[in-house]
């Protein structure tokens, strides 16, 4: 994983694992690395992971079963909510972006009808 220097690593990490549980590479109940093994495998320190599985655990996305590590809820609800946020995030930096260049939703409207055609293959 190559990291960017203007984000703080430990959220690029949750946005990673974040993403492989919305896109299912992560299921439900998966078992995680431990800390340790997973620092070493991104090259990171250990205290980072351990902070990423903290925060992610009071987000109820992970949790650890004690003697036995950590895990991917299990949770449905959740994962979708998580999708959910995750797609709000995007449309709001779209939206913000298109009208920052002077487009209205109509514009913005048309722009996803003519994307949405061109990647299922009808353009």
């Amino acid at each position: 994983m190559e990291f960017n220097n203007n984000i703080p690593i430990y959220i690029q990490v949750m946005e990673k694992i974040k993403q492989e549980i919305v896109t299912s590479r992560l299921k439900p109940g998966d078992k995680m690395p431990s800390s340790r093994d997973y620092s070493v495998e991104l090259g990171i320190n250990f205290n980072t992971v351990a902070r990423v599985y903290k925060e992610m655990e009071m987000e109820e996305l992970l949790f650890t079963k004690r003697g036995l590590g950590t895990f991917v809820t299990e949770s449905s609800d959740r994962v979708e909510r998580l999708r959910f946020e995750m797609a709000k995030k995007q449309i709001e930096l779209f939206v913000s972006g298109m009208r920052q260049i002077g487009y209205t939703k109509k514009d913005m409207i048309k722009f996803i009808e003519m994307e949405n055609d061109y990647t299922e293959g009808d353009i």
